[in-house]
């Protein structure tokens, strides 16, 4: 997606141990229209799946969910990262170590919201380890229900998640793919 990719370009900032920071658009503060395109292109991507749910893990997938959902007209369900008072035991559980955050997180989600009947498009910011996929597919599957694919705003190619993803067979569809980082920048896959 040239638009995201540009965007990158222009506002991203490369820090050391391969960290992208594009909170300044992305997740923290948001660009709603950049996500309203971001959103229309999983929906063209994924639209013939007959996806029922949009998952993600929060926090920072909860926005980019949102307008992905609205795309289809499904609702969205975010894996918690710690359970509440006010969800009950019944849960669907995986342990998730962030590379972001450097800790490992049990991940939650209440088997009231996924079932075996749910058709389920998995969307999240980055992929790099691809941890917090993995998780949310070991959800999916707790649940009886179908990964239909993930689709990932920026993947760090030169990490091992995505192809790891891939190779579970899970289609993996990320709108801007980074070949290589360095502190002079960074290159996008063709």
């Amino acid at each position: 997606m040239r638009l995201l990719e540009e965007r990158i370009l222009k506002d991203g900032k490369v820090y050391p141990g391969n960290v992208l920071k594009v909170d300044g658009f992305l997740n923290h503060q948001i660009d709603v229209g950049l996500l309203r395109q971001i959103a229309k292109e999983f929906y063209n991507l994924f639209k013939t799946e007959g996806i029922t749910k949009v998952l993600t893990i929060e926090a920072s997938g909860i926005a980019i969910a949102c307008m992905t959902a609205e795309e289809f007209g499904v609702p969205v369900l975010f894996a918690k990262k710690s359970k509440t008072k006010n969800i009950s035991d019944d849960l669907y559980s995986s342990s998730v170590e962030s590379f972001t955050h450097g800790v490992v997180n049990d991940i939650v989600v209440s088997k009231e919201y996924l079932d075996e009947n749910d058709k389920v498009l998995i969307v999240d910011d980055f992929l790099a380890q691809g941890n917090a996929l993995k998780g949310l597919i070991e959800i999916v599957h707790l649940a009886g229900a179908k990964v239909v694919g993930a689709g990932i705003v920026i993947e760090k190619a030169f990490q091992p998640g995505g192809e790891e993803i891939r190779s579970m067979g899970v289609r993996v569809e990320s709108l801007a793919k980074i070949k290589s980082m360095t502190d002079d920048g960074l290159c996008f896959c063709d």
